[in-house]
């Protein structure tokens, strides 16, 4: 018999208590039409339509609360997170607007609307939004997790470390957000709580566990082979056998482009080059973004090009770029523009009769100072930092912008860089100076005493503030042939917008390196600084002596193990810059002179590259 009217709303609160929502479903049509108008009904009913995934009827029952309750900010929320579950973004904007203007501070109206903005790929408000949630309710793990997403979407590595400070103590997560986490804390060296997040995992109902099972497999086998783990990623594919993913079932394309992306992967470690071609064509053909069709041609790129096969390696870097630009523009359209700067820093410059009126407070010794590391990516930075790092007097803390945020929080602060370094006190730069060190304590708690080593190529686009914090310390340019640091970054998955934007094309790459050593060398002619130019193609061909230089300008007298380097860097394992791999090896000639491969495409950015060429004395 029908339950009577007057005993439903009990009863459908009795069922969510229960954790039953489909019994809330059974019970509604039943409510005579006095309660089934009422709020509480209204309430429980979108609840449970949205419990057993009718987005489409919850929104239409939660908009009738709205226009019973209209000042309810919480029945605008569950409007907007039910039109977007149900695909209906402009109506989830809509609502979620109404209800952040209701109740501004409310975190989870926030997070919604985050949530919104990324399926909106719109990252940077995304990202925005889903900070201020975190400020606004710091334990609230599902938005630090999503606000971390936001920002290693937008290149923001600190906001991202900020958001996962804690995340190695977070609850599981389901499959899909830990296969987002361990990445994550993958690219922050993290590989123990990167594994820990995958191994935690929740997975999906039957029968689509099986298929995360495979992804999660694939993903811990990346994330060896990137942590130069190698026989670990085999074990791990031994699970994902390349017939096994040929024969899944179409739904299952996810798991087979993981699977097929790990497999290249080692085998490009293992020099099957063949092979690894071929895995990466195979993603493509299945591929249907764009992050994955750029990183599947920027694989099949490095695969051909190692077989010789020139041509065909540049027409997928161009596939490559092109989608990479396509995600840049997403972040930051502004970069995205034909006349935009992607290196603007490299505008602030500090002229003789501003550096004359700066004064001169207290600086450590070049002992007590960083040594500083620059130049421009892709020139051989990645293998001096792991020569220094192998010394015991030495400590790297792997690439980090802190000298760059030093720059920002001027500006935060209402100061101008670099014009306002002249007028900073002592007091000042001393505080500029401990927050540097705060920063490096935390990303290298294990220092002690050990000379910094802060390797950043494009800290050569700092030098006021290194000039300003440690003017005595010791900076080494590394150099290395225009065209091969051109090719070498063109052959690079970046993933901060603005290289990306700035590999998007020969010629504007070429423009972003002549405008980063015209600053160089206008900025090195103001300050003076204690330089040792170190050129990648004269370590290649006289290691010793390179290394013994090396070691007089920085005042160590045994620099044997300095030259172990490879050794050190695959017992370190994690190294975050894309020579992860290359740094674990011998040193070769085959990597002098890569361009000439491809000098035909060269051809239109020689003109641009040779004043250049000349002042560095290389050749065309």
């Amino acid at each position: 018999m029908p339950r009577p009217a007057k005993n439903i709303a009990a009863a459908m609160v009795a069922a969510w208590n229960a954790g039953n929502p489909a019994r809330i479903l059974e019970l509604a049509p039943h409510a005579g039409a006095e309660e089934s108008g009422s709020e509480d009904v209204l309430l429980l009913l979108g609840l449970a339509e949205q419990a057993t995934g009718r987005h489409g009827d919850a929104a239409i029952t939660f908009r009738r609360l709205t226009t019973l309750r209209p000042g309810v900010s919480a029945y605008w929320n569950n409007l907007g997170v039910a039109c977007r579950e149900a695909g209906q973004l402009a109506a989830a904007e809509e609502a979620l607007s109404t209800a952040q203007a209701l109740a501004p501070r409310d975190a989870e109206v926030k997070y919604n609307l985050g949530l919104l903005r990324l399926e909106q790929r719109r990252w940077a408000q995304a990202r925005e939004i889903l900070l201020d949630a975190v400020a606004l309710e710091p334990g609230f793990i599902e938005a630090r997790l999503q606000a971390a997403h936001a920002c290693y979407i937008c290149g923001d590595n600190t906001g991202q470390q900020s958001m996962l400070a804690s995340a190695a103590d977070w609850p599981a997560q389901d499959a899909e957000q830990a296969l987002v986490l361990a990445t994550m804390l993958s690219v922050q060296g993290e590989l123990g709580a990167a594994l820990d997040a995958l191994d935690k995992a929740i997975l999906p109902p039957a029968p689509a566990a099986d298929t995360m099972r495979l992804r999660l497999s694939a993903q811990r086998a990346a994330l060896y082979e990137r942590n130069n783990q190698l026989e670990r990623a085999s074990q791990e594919l031994r699970q994902l056998p390349l017939a096994m993913l040929e024969h899944l079932p179409p739904e299952a394309s996810q798991a087979r482009m993981d699977g097929w992306r790990a497999h290249a992967a080692l085998a490009m470690r293992e020099g099957d080059l063949a092979a690894a071609a071929a895995l990466n064509a195979k993603v493509l053909a299945l591929a249907d973004n764009d992050e994955t069709i750029a990183g599947a041609n920027f694989g099949l790129a490095a695969a051909l090009d190692r077989q010789g096969l020139h041509a065909q390696a540049w027409a997928a870097l161009c596939a490559a770029h092109a989608a990479q630009l396509n995600l840049a523009r997403e972040v930051t359209p502004e970069l995205a523009t034909a006349d935009s700067q992607p290196l603007p820093i490299a505008a602030h410059t500090v002229d003789l009769q501003s550096y004359a009126r700066w004064s001169t407070p207290e600086a450590p010794d070049a002992a007590h100072s960083p040594v500083f590391v620059v130049g421009f990516p892709r020139s051989g930075t990645t293998l001096l930092e792991q020569m220094l790092d192998a010394h015991a007097d030495f400590a790297s803390m792997d690439e980090r912008a802190f000298i760059h945020e030093l720059t920002e929080r001027m500006a935060l602060a209402g100061q101008k860089y670099p014009q306002d370094l002249a007028t900073l006190t002592h007091d000042d730069v001393a505080q500029l100076r401990a927050l540097y060190f705060s920063m490096v304590a935390n990303a290298l708690p294990e220092r002690g005493s050990r000379r910094l080593v802060d390797k950043n190529p494009l800290n050569m686009l700092c030098l006021p503030m290194i000039m300003r914090l440690f003017p005595k310390a010791r900076i080494i340019l590394c150099l290395r042939h225009p065209c091969d640091v051109l090719l070498s970054c063109s052959m690079q998955p970046f993933r901060s917008p603005a290289f990306m934007v700035l590999c998007s094309s020969l010629q504007r790459l070429a423009q972003g390196y002549v405008r980063a050593f015209e600053y160089w060398h206008g900025q090195a002619g103001v300050f003076a600084p204690h330089v040792l130019e170190w050129r990648y193609e004269s370590v290649v061909s006289n290691f010793d002596a390179e290394v013994a230089r090396l070691g007089r300008f920085l005042d160590v007298a045994d620099t044997s193990a300095m030259t172990r380097f490879a050794e050190h860097a695959r017992n370190k394992q994690f190294i975050s810059t894309p020579s992860y791999a290359q740094v674990t090896e011998a040193l070769y000639r085959k990597r002098v002179g890569r361009w000439e491969a491809y000098r035909e495409q060269f051809a239109s950015v020689l003109p641009v590259l040779q004043p250049w060429l000349e002042r560095l004395g290389y050749e065309a």
